[in-house]
């Protein structure tokens, strides 16, 4: 079947094989079919609305080593930080007094808090009648729990790559199946479950995009974030070249007609390697964008990758911003908390 045969297979019945996906990768000719079927799948499951998360990174302290990351414990050129709890309050109050409904938790993975000391906080942002995603990385089941039961909602955990070559190649004294053994505990205990990739690791083929697609729609993610890999010159991997923005759209556009009612974010990523790179994802199957809403001071020390956008403007101005984009393609700010099912 040629690659608009199989996009609109794949609208009419939310499935495709490894190769079907390939053949739709592959091919450019039909990239804006793609992406309209994409949008007209969003539209008709998730609805107009666009779920805003006002995310804060805890800190860039991180005790693993993946050579694409600019918080891995080996790069000596990073000032590393830890917000205290009452930090996290203050930005959590701020987000709240801007109108975000959902809090995301970021950190690097490393023990930045004490399972007590996260308890405490998760406790008193759920008694502000917020949502909670937290993304702290690999944890034991006991943590998960702890977290679930203080009232976390959802935990994003970022496969990264099903290819288990690279990721160990990628991923110094990290276990693969580990990092899956993960997530089958979040969903065990009852998180909303995000996962995603990157698109364009040296060495990833179509192939292995395309089994990372299925990855997400073996495990029925709840929630899946993907942009291209960005090279950063305090990595291993600052020779390669980033990925490219177009691949990355394609796979969140066949995440969107696959897994038709989750929440795809349109990540910062994107807007760092094109200039309109989340309201093209808002066009191509995104409804969440995640601003963030981190002390300036810190937010400029949490570089994952470089050219990151909105490091000097104020929470507000970032919102502002967000909302001048999504207001762009005629959508509209969502007013609930975006659980998947939830239009």
């Amino acid at each position: 079947m040629k690659a608009i045969d199989l996009i609109q297979k794949a609208q009419a019945e939310h499935n495709l094989t490894a190769s079907e996906i390939m053949t739709i990768l592959v091919d450019d000719c039909c990239n804006d079919y793609l992406f309209q079927a994409a949008d007209e799948v969003r539209s008709q499951y998730v609805g107009e609305g666009v779920h805003l998360r006002a995310l804060i990174e805890l800190s860039n302290v991180c005790s693993k080593d993946c050579y694409y990351c600019g918080l891995r414990c080996s790069n000596n050129n990073l000032e590393r930080y830890r917000l205290s709890p009452d930090e996290v309050m203050a930005a959590v109050v701020e987000a709240k007094s801007e109108g975000y409904q959902t809090i995301v938790l970021q950190s690097g993975e490393a023990d930045n808090f004490a399972t007590a000391e996260m308890v405490k906080i998760i406790t008193a942002i759920k008694a502000m009648g917020l949502a909670i995603t937290l993304s702290l990385g690999e944890k034991t089941y006991g943590q998960y729990k702890a977290y679930k039961d203080a009232g976390a909602d959802r935990y994003l955990l970022r496969i990264e790559t099903t290819n288990e070559a690279i990721y160990r190649e990628l991923h110094p004294g990290m276990d693969f199946h580990n990092r899956v053994k993960c997530l089958e505990a979040l969903r065990t205990l009852g998180y909303e479950v995000g996962t995603g990739c990157l698109v364009g690791l040296p060495q990833q083929t179509l192939a292995d995009l395309a089994q990372d697609i299925l990855f997400f729609k073996e495990i029925n993610a709840d929630m899946v974030g993907l942009g291209p890999f960005i090279s950063n010159p305090d990595t291993p991997l600052r020779e390669q070249p980033s990925g490219q923005f177009l691949l990355s759209i394609k796979v969140m556009a066949v995440v969107r007609l696959l897994l038709p009612d989750i929440n795809i974010p349109a990540t910062t990523a994107m807007e760092s390697l094109h200039q309109d790179g989340r309201k093209i994802a808002l066009q191509a199957g995104a409804n969440v964008i995640m601003p963030n809403v981190t002390t300036i001071n810190y937010r400029q020390k949490y570089l994952l990758y470089p050219g990151k956008i909105g490091l000097q403007v104020s929470t507000k101005q970032n919102r502002q911003k967000v909302v001048e984009i999504i207001n762009s393609i005629n959508r509209f700010v969502a007013e609930n908390q975006g659980f998947r099912g939830n239009k």
